[in-house]
């Protein structure tokens, strides 16, 4: 399951994106915080999230996964659950990663597979907070995941970003069609 993503969104982005959904936005530093282009974030490292904070949504920055039984959990199911009283978050990215066992035998590594959304510069994938670290949130898969991987993010696209946040809409705990998503193997160093 997806245990690496990237977000390489400048902060302009961010503050785009609201206006063009006419949503309320600020910063929970009062500013930008350091928001360095990153290919690959990894869980327990700090990230960018936005949750609805009272009549805005709100960028800060928090730990990926929290500890349960000593494990960490950074993916989590959606299915079956109502997340109408959690403390939901959207976490931003423009790609995520999925690995398979390597086509070549021989090779030491997984392969590594890079998702993106088709035709958009970025978009979010679900997630939920407690312990005060967040998890992405997990369904069944889609027909473009399918193929490398029995289970995907929660993708949800820009256009529903109140859905989630304002919501908690169990529509967008859905995959997407077929074709939304697109993917390209990563070289391996």
């Amino acid at each position: 399951m997806c245990n690496d993503y990237r977000v390489k969104i400048p902060p302009a982005g961010y503050v785009e994106g609201f206006s063009q959904l006419k949503l309320p936005f600020k910063w929970a530093t009062g500013g930008p915080p350091n928001l360095e282009p990153r290919d690959d974030v990894r869980i327990t490292e700090t990230a960018p999230v936005v949750r609805w904070a009272g009549d805005a949504a709100e960028l800060t920055m928090l730990p990926w996964s929290w500890k349960q039984n000593g494990k960490p959990v950074f993916n989590f199911r959606s299915e079956g659950r109502d997340f109408s009283k959690s403390d939901r978050v959207l976490i931003p990215t423009d790609g995520f990663y999925e690995f398979t066992p390597p086509a070549d035998p021989k090779a030491k590594r997984k392969d590594k597979w890079l998702f993106t959304l088709k035709g958009e510069p970025w978009f979010w994938i679900a997630g939920i907070v407690k312990q005060g670290a967040f998890t992405m949130l997990t369904t069944s898969p889609g027909p473009d995941m399918a193929p490398l991987h029995g289970r995907q993010m929660v993708v949800v696209p820009l256009a529903k970003t109140a859905d989630w946040l304002l919501q908690a809409s169990p529509e967008v705990l859905s995959p997407l069609p077929g074709g939304s998503l697109e993917v390209s193997a990563v070289p391996t160093p």
